[in-house]
């Protein structure tokens, strides 16, 4: 059974909804997936993401914010029978699958930040791969995380993304993208996430008013496949994706 929320309002139940969508929307505006029409609600308040069996809830900027479990959150990593709260709306997230990432694996989040000045010094590098400056709402470094050995006779696994940063302060450095879920950006202005999944790799956006583009061309509300050298921009960092052979 797929994972779902169950939106409520003075314990009243209103609606179940499956998340079968990777990106289900919620706001005030009819083209949400889940609709709820109250001034208190912004126009597009808020997303869950939802990628194998792993759900996330991104607060889109909204004016009146949201709560998860009864504190003011931005994103949270969803768990099972977690509360997130919209207004006088309650919204239960269920899901009795097991995860395929830890809450700690999510805050570890990559922000892209385009060159506002010179850099002093090169980035510090870490095996070879650069410790990405953050938000003191996340982590400060993204650790390095080897692939795991595959298991003999198992069916050929995907092969290992790498992103490779083409300008900036950090130009040049490349980051192996070996997590089922690498969140990439600039909180606050854009924000996608990269899965890896069997059949490749996906970015998803999750926030900022525009959409990150991969080849020129902006990828849209549904997650987008990624392919060998296809060049990615987000939050005015220009990247190039590839597989490593």
């Amino acid at each position: 059974m797929p994972a779902k929320l169950i939106l409520s309002m003075d314990g009243a139940v209103i609606k179940e909804v499956p998340l079968t969508k990777e990106r289900t929307t919620i706001g005030r505006k009819p083209h949400n997936d889940i609709v709820i029409d109250n001034l208190a609600v912004s126009s597009e308040h808020a997303a869950v993401i939802t990628i194998l069996n792993d759900s996330f809830f991104e607060d889109l900027n909204s004016t009146n914010g949201s709560l998860v479990n009864g504190a003011p959150t931005m994103k949270h990593f969803l768990q099972n029978n977690d509360l997130i709260e919209i207004g006088k709306y309650k919204l239960k997230y269920l899901n009795d699958q097991p995860t395929q990432t830890t809450a700690a694996d999510f805050e570890k989040t990559l922000v892209m930040r385009a060159p506002i000045k010179p850099s002093a010094a090169p980035a510090a590098v870490d095996g070879g791969r650069a410790k990405f400056e953050s938000t003191t709402q996340f982590s400060a470094t993204t650790t390095r995380v080897e692939p795991k050995p595959a298991t003999p006779l198992a069916a050929p696994a995907t092969p290992i993304g790498v992103i490779q940063i083409l300008n900036g302060p950090n130009l040049g450095k490349e980051m192996e993208l070996s997590k089922n879920l690498t969140t990439l950006g600039k909180p606050g202005v854009q924000v996608a996430v990269l899965a890896r999944r069997p059949h490749g790799y996906f970015i998803t956006h999750v926030e900022g008013v525009s959409f990150p583009l991969v080849n020129g061309s902006a990828i849209g509300e549904q997650p987008h496949q990624l392919k060998d050298h296809d060049l990615i921009e987000l939050a005015g960092i220009k990247m190039e994706f590839y597989l490593k052979v």
